[in-house]
């Protein structure tokens, strides 16, 4: 019986005992008289029975505020105590109890107050040593996720579910690229912790590849299997897997025999080599292509010519038509191999490995060369900050280290400067000085001989440098200025995504890349409706909206969410997209969220935006406060967008009312004011969500206290909650 049900029972227990009194008195009184006596004092009384009736409803009201009083006292005041120190134990306990109620319950909150300091001293001093002993590994974690975020190569370690626990920059971008839907669009990702590979890779490719690896771990040889697959969006994937083992034998007898380890996971280093392909099947074309055409005009040739050297006595105008054929087939054959040399030159030419380089970043290099091993002052007149161009840098900064070791030693060239300008798929690399001509003769030896300078020396020449760069250099005078400067020609580079920098760095710190405790999880050992709440993924969201009646018209103009995986926020994995409702806003609604028409103009409408907010929220658990609110907002465009959003639903205000029932409010400022939690960006999407994810983690050790630990149980807590209006 809660403490309200307490109090109307006893509210009513008191009226009745009054009432009791006077009935019962009066039956008293009356049994011992006679009838006269009885007519007599009825007589004298009858006068005062509505005085003695206002006595009785005023005792019973007294009775009532009695009872009032002492239920505040000593039984809601008390119930309010608990809550309060469930709310302590589940947190730091740095939250005073409220002095209310009797003078012995605000004596026990204070004891409880002095208990908790000391228990929060002590779990403190645990938690330093406990910090001290892991000082060590959490150094191994974050030289893992550096060596992770710098490589160039994309790396996703998964569970044997198949689950994503681990992955780096690079595979997110390439990921971002295979998706089919705008994914990106608002943040949303197709990779993500605690998401399934498969929906990238064929489960049973993965299968096979395991079933490889394993084969080659009985054979004692190196347990790793490759495969090429193509995406359903029709890229090219070549995948390495290589396995994580356990760290002990699969079992004792194994273990004797053989020291099998148990094959825990899989890490799959990617390469998407859509491009290469398409560029071996252009090659293949062209060759195809050179073939035939070929075929027939070297018939041509070679008949013209056997016809001349076996008639010599031919008349003058014959020989001269078949010297015409052969000579425009030549010619022909001539144009037709220039036209290809140019179109695919990329592809004819030997290709010497090559890396993305900022050209700002190059010439910052070799001035610090130039002027560290020659003592060469130099100087930069114009660089194009946003180019980047593809170079074997070592090699080139070897090449205009030595060119400007000759112009010093050669010239008396007493400064050298710099440009960087791009001329289409080329960069123009200009190495200026100020001095006596040089004679072309001077130009070719020091392009044809190999580099020497500051007791360095290399068996390569610059037209080699030159040649792998697949450029040209040439020497230019400004007869204005009485300048001179070496022009080099170097292939210009798409450039670079930075790793998505703008989307990664929305929090300080470095993003949740990986969670090593997804290994735990089997997801064919337990249905998820009995899976504990704390193994489950959680997409916190929440919208803003032009109004409260999404029936008469009213759209979402906000999504904000953010993901929860094993108990932790990831700030990282974030989904924010402002939407076009094609209709007016209140000035009401806009005075709340702060979202203005201007803001909205230009931006995706709810049939793009909601298939990337599916996709992100795909295989995990709902969660909203007052999320009936929100979630008839999205079923609504259902229909138009083919889309259900079908998923389990939990509600931080049922829950709350769950694990506090005797407070007042279940606003989420209330609940967070109780919680600890500190509000920031109220009345955004993204704020409001990362609020809501923040209170919904506080609320989860409350419920393992009241014994509501899994999925199931939590939905049945809430949907026999004071609130619950609706079920999902």
């Amino acid at each position: 019986m809660t403490p309200k049900q307490r109090l109307a029972l006893g509210a009513v227990a008191a009226a009745a005992f009054v009432l009791a009194l006077f009935v019962v008195s009066g039956v008293l009184v009356g049994s011992d008289l006679s009838t006269a006596e009885k007519e007599t004092l009825s007589t004298v009384l009858s006068p005062r029975v509505g005085l003695l009736a206002v006595v009785c409803l005023f005792g019973m009201a007294i009775a009532a505020i009695s009872t009032r009083w002492l239920h505040d006292e000593y039984v809601m005041a008390p119930a309010r105590l608990l809550e309060e120190v469930r709310i302590l134990l589940g947190n730091d306990g740095s939250r005073a109890l409220p002095q209310a109620g009797s003078a012995e319950t605000r004596a026990l909150a204070e004891s409880i107050d002095a208990l908790a300091q000391q228990r929060r001293a002590l779990k403190e001093d645990v938690q330093a040593r406990i910090q001290e002993a892991m000082n060590s590994v959490e150094e191994e974690k974050n030289r893992l996720a550096a060596l992770m975020s710098e490589l160039t190569q994309s790396v996703v370690v998964c569970n044997l579910d198949g689950r994503i626990l681990l992955y780096n920059s690079r595979a997110r971008l390439q990921f971002r690229a295979l998706s089919e839907t705008p994914s990106a669009l608002g943040g949303g990702e197709l990779i993500g912790l605690g998401r399934s590979i498969y929906t990238v890779f064929e489960r049973n490719l993965i299968d096979h590849a395991l079933e490889t690896i394993q084969h080659r771990l009985r054979r004692a040889v190196q347990p790793v299997a490759h495969f090429v697959t193509a995406t359903r969006s029709g890229q090219l994937l070549r995948a390495q897997m290589a396995p994580v083992l356990s760290s002990t034998a699969i079992g004792k007898t194994d273990a004797e025999d053989s020291g099998e380890r148990a094959i825990t996971g899989f890490i799959l280093m990617l390469d998407n080599i859509t491009r290469d392909f398409e560029t071996e099947s252009r090659r293949d074309q062209m060759l195809h292509a050179l073939t035939e055409s070929y075929r027939a005009s070297l018939a041509n040739v070679r008949a013209a010519a056997e016809t001349l050297e076996e008639y010599s006595d031919l008349q003058e105008d014959l020989r001269e038509r078949f010297h015409k054929v052969i000579r425009d087939e030549v010619q022909a054959m001539s144009k037709h191999l220039d036209r290809t040399a140019t179109d695919f030159a990329d592809s004819l030419k030997t290709r010497w490995p090559l890396e993305e380089m900022l050209g700002a970043d190059l010439i910052a290099a070799v001035q610090r060369r130039i002027e560290n091993l020659i003592s060469l002052p130099t100087k930069v007149e114009e660089v194009d900050e946003s180019l980047w161009v593809k170079v074997d840098s070592f090699s080139l900064l070897q090449a205009l280290t030595y060119l400007a070791s000759r112009l010093s030693d050669e010239f008396e060239v007493r400064e050298v400067r710099f440009r960087l300008s791009g001329a289409g798929r080329l960069a123009h690399l200009d190495l200026i000085w100020s001095g006596q001509a040089m004679s072309t003769e001077t130009v070719m030896s020091w392009e044809l001989e190999p580099m020497s300078f500051a007791g360095e020396s290399s068996p390569l020449t610059v037209r080699d440098v030159i040649e792998r760069h697949d450029g040209e250099i040439w020497l230019e005078r400004e007869k204005v200025r009485h300048r001179a400067f070496f022009r080099i020609l170097l292939p210009v580079a798409v450039p670079q995504e930075h790793m998505a920098e703008e989307a990664f760095l929305k929090d300080e710190g470095r993003p949740e890349y990986y969670d090593f405790d997804l290994f735990k999880w089997s997801e064919r050992s337990r249905a998820l409706e009995d899976r504990p709440l704390s193994e489950l993924a959680f997409t916190v969201f929440d919208t803003e909206t032009t109004g409260l009646d999404p029936s008469q018209g009213d759209e979402i103009i906000q999504i904000g969410a953010a993901r929860i995986l094993n108990g932790k926020l990831l700030r990282g994995e974030s989904f924010e997209q402002l939407i076009d409702p094609h209709r007016s806003m209140t000035p009401e609604s806009i005075q709340i969220h702060g979202i203005t028409p201007d803001m909205l103009r230009g931006q995706p409408d709810i049939q793009a935006v909601l298939p990337a907010f599916h996709a992100f929220t795909a295989d995990t658990v709902l969660v909203a406060h007052n999320a009936a609110f929100d979630m008839r907002f999205l079923q609504l465009k259902e229909a138009a967008t083919g889309l259900r959003f079908d998923h389990p639903v939990l509600d931080t205000l049922l829950l709350s009312a769950v694990i506090h029932p005797n407070q007042e409010s279940h606003r989420l400022e209330a609940i967070a004011e109780r919680l600890g939690v500190t509000i920031i960006g109220r009345h955004t999407a993204m704020g409001d969500a990362i609020v809501t994810a923040e209170v919904f983690l506080k609320l989860l050790p409350l419920l393992a206290e009241k014994g509501i630990r899994t999925l199931r149980e939590a939905r049945e807590a809430a949907e026999k909650s004071y609130y619950a209006r609706i079920k999902y």
